[in-house]
């Protein structure tokens, strides 16, 4: 199945950024979280959209997925800017999503 490898990915980036977000939410200074947390948000409600439409046999997702390999990047980015383990976790879901976006994208 072409989409079982993005299918994977999405998830998994799925799984790591809604994690990323509520552990920056207990970080002691939340405040420089702020970004850190909409990027995880973004770019989870981003991958869960494409998982759906991905579902639908033959449905045409492939400007969905390259705006998803953007935000999966630009989450990615703003994720390693922090030292805390959940971003640089987060970060290497985000980085592999993108990579599997691209994949699909060919």
């Amino acid at each position: 199945m072409r989409n079982e490898k993005l299918i994977h990915a999405l998830g998994n980036c799925i799984n790591h950024c809604n994690y990323c977000a509520d552990a920056c939410l207990g970080e002691d200074d939340v405040k420089k979280m702020v970004s850190c947390i909409r990027s995880d948000k973004v770019c989870a409600e981003a991958c869960a959209a494409l998982v759906q439409i991905l579902a639908i046999k033959d449905a045409d997702a492939r400007d969905l997925v390259e705006y998803c390999r953007k935000v999966c990047k630009a989450c990615a980015d703003e994720c390693e800017k922090h030292e805390a383990q959940h971003c640089k976790d987060c970060a290497k879901a985000c980085r592999e999503c993108e990579e599997a976006c691209k994949a699909y994208l060919g």
